[in-house]
């Protein structure tokens, strides 16, 4: 169950042009959930502490400004993962040394980052 805290990121709305297939992509590179809300939405849970949906009518944030790192056990092994399942590497793993990561767009044109413990 996620923790409830005052100022914690707990939601997050996702760009999309097509729903499932933006779905399928983060559940096959991060593993997250899907599921349907009672409203009929697709909405997923990351598995540890934040939900969030798919939105269609917004453009994609092609660009770093606001910017969002998803942590992963790999980002060497997840970057592998983007790539094999229609994304693209945008800043390459290093570029933010010693920090371990990187940064990828989804098949919608989201841009978004990997961050890797460094004791992984």
């Amino acid at each position: 169950m996620p923790s409830v805290a005052n100022g914690k990121i707990c939601y997050v709305e996702i760009p999309a042009h097509d729903i499932q297939s933006s779905a399928d992509f983060y559940s096959r590179v991060f593993g997250w959930q899907i599921r349907q809300r009672g409203d009929g939405s697709t909405a997923f849970d990351d598995g540890v502490e934040v939900s969030g949906t798919w939105v269609v009518g917004r453009p994609p944030a092609i660009a770093p400004g606001l910017l969002i790192y998803i942590m992963v056990d790999s980002v060497a092994e997840t970057v592998e993962a983007v790539i094999a399942n229609g994304g693209e590497i945008t800043q390459d793993i290093g570029a933010d040394a010693p920090e371990i990561t990187a940064r990828f767009r989804d098949p919608f044109g989201n841009v978004l980052g990997l961050y890797q413990e460094p004791s992984h």
